[in-house]
């Protein structure tokens, strides 16, 4: 499943307060949740009744909630929340290389784990940062 295209513009205010407020105050200067002041949604492909997520900060220990932005809706239609949310508990078992992956989305996601969501552009970008290669496939005329 490809990952959900959606973008909003960031309500800085709002969020430096939400982060500035987690886990009981600020150890570390946060880093800039939106270098460009716009968020991804980072869920699979999902229908317009399914609020868009996007992480905003980890918390200071795994077992405590993270920091999401959820909004549906676009320009002045466009209503949000910002919130600790407990991780999802799904895990995958590789049982041919003993690995364990944790889902790395909000307890009670709607939309595919993280582990069936993928990035075309992240990995476009990835592949390009490692490696001198032309990709491979059809060459347009």
């Amino acid at each position: 499943m490809l990952q959900c295209t959606a973008v909003t513009p960031a309500p800085l205010d709002e969020v430096l307060v939400a982060i500035a407020t987690l886990d009981g105050g600020l150890h570390d200067p946060p880093p800039d949740p939106a270098l460009d002041h716009y968020l991804l949604c980072e869920l699979g492909e999902h229908d317009s009744r399914t609020e868009h997520a996007a992480l905003l900060r980890s918390s200071e220990t795994p077992s405590r909630p993270a920091l999401w932005f959820f909004w549906t809706g676009a320009g002045p239609d466009r209503v949000h929340r910002i919130g600790p949310v407990p991780w999802c508990p799904a895990v995958l078992r590789l049982l041919d290389t003993g690995s364990v992956l944790q889902c790395s989305f909000f307890d009670r996601h709607t939309a595919s784990h993280t582990w069936d969501v993928t990035d075309p552009l992240g990995d476009l970008l990835a592949y390009g940062s490692v490696s001198d290669e032309e990709p491979k496939g059809r060459t347009q005329p």
